[in-house]
């Protein structure tokens, strides 16, 4: 990732208290539409149960989800300059412990929402894991011109979502959330730093 990363200049930078605000009032507000879809439909939500075996299959979802990036990343132009751009107005501002609620408050209110709640009122099948999935995607199109990170969003909710139907657990479609999001920070976190001394030596 020694490439320059692409910089909009009709976008004002974000500072970290803005960006951790906008964390929690996003998570707040997917946890509510989920609290009130319940209430309404009288529908239930995909139950997580704790165990080691969930949270193995969780981790191993999650590496599948980075390492596939990883590959995406590499190979599709347009995915690069649409995640560059992501996670520069993101990541830029916040400092290393912040991470941990980047992976956490993401992870945790939309798997609830989608994956949770949505999922099961569409239904637990093909369709209700399309229609969650795409939903997905399209809460990740910040832009038209981002449509490659909805394109891919909308791939990796098919895979939680898949994860979900399979186990029939909600705890293993967060911790591979939850860990997916930490890995893509942290690396991009690390490769604005090899910028950095590659551009001072």
């Amino acid at each position: 990732m020694s490439e320059k990363r692409p910089t909009n200049p009709e976008i004002e930078p974000l500072t970290r208290v803005q960006v951790l605000v906008a964390m929690a009032v996003t998570a707040i507000l997917l946890l509510v539409v989920a609290k009130l879809w319940l209430y309404f439909s009288s529908g239930f939500r995909l139950p997580w149960q704790f165990g080691g075996q969930a949270i193995a299959q969780g981790v191993a979802v999650g590496l599948g989800i980075s390492g596939t990036s990883a590959i995406v990343y590499r190979l599709w132009p347009d995915y690069r300059r649409c995640a560059d751009f992501y996670l520069k107005i993101v990541l830029d501002p916040l400092i290393w412990p912040d991470l941990i609620w980047l992976g956490l408050l993401p992870g945790l209110s939309e798997e609830l929402l989608f994956r949770g709640v949505l999922l099961p009122a569409i239904g637990l099948n093909a369709n209700g894991l399309i229609v969650t999935s795409i939903c997905f995607g399209i809460l990740h199109l910040s832009s038209l011109q981002q449509w490659p990170y909805m394109v891919w969003a909308t791939i990796v909710g098919l895979v939680l979502g898949g994860s979900a139907l399979l186990t029939g657990n909600l705890l293993v479609p967060i911790v591979a959330h939850v860990l997916t999001n930490l890995i893509s920070s942290i690396l991009w976190k690390f490769g604005q730093l090899q910028d950095s001394d590659n551009r001072f030596s």
